[in-house]
């Protein structure tokens, strides 16, 4: 299994929206970005990722997992650009920020922090723990 992160604004699609859609899921969509798009096609059904709250919060604040594998994105007619559904799992107990993983010194490598404008990216397993068990999620 494999771990990422979902980037959003929640004034266009939150953690509510996400959890609003049920089991059925949403096709994370709109992504013009290939260093993302090359993200979600190595993505497998079952992958786990954060989705995180931009813009005003900077928080993770819930699970999502990957239900679909990368296919057209069905925003556009261009065939470079794919997406892949995610469902909510669970919301987080504590949301994490983004300065709470900037005071961490076990996440100075996370993408999160390097690539910080990346709106889809990878999640190492040991940064997964980290962020879980500071979200009180147990693991």
């Amino acid at each position: 299994m494999a771990y990422w992160l979902f980037k959003s604004e929640p004034s266009e699609w939150s953690w509510s929206n996400q959890v609003a859609k049920g089991d059925e899921g949403e096709e994370w969509s709109g992504v013009r970005n290939y260093q993302a798009r090359n993200n979600m096609r190595a993505m497998k059904v079952g992958d786990l990722g954060f989705f995180y709250h931009s813009q005003t919060e900077k928080a993770v604040v819930g699970i999502v997992e990957v239900i679909a594998t990368a296919h057209p994105d069905s925003t556009t007619d261009d065939p470079r650009w794919e997406c892949v559904d995610i469902k909510a799992v669970r919301p987080v107990p504590m949301p994490v920020t983004l300065d709470m993983c900037k005071k961490d010194p076990r996440l100075t490598e996370m993408a999160l922090l390097k690539s910080a404008r990346l709106s889809v990216q990878p999640v190492t397993e040991a940064e997964w723990k980290i962020v879980c068990e500071m979200a009180g999620v147990t693991v």
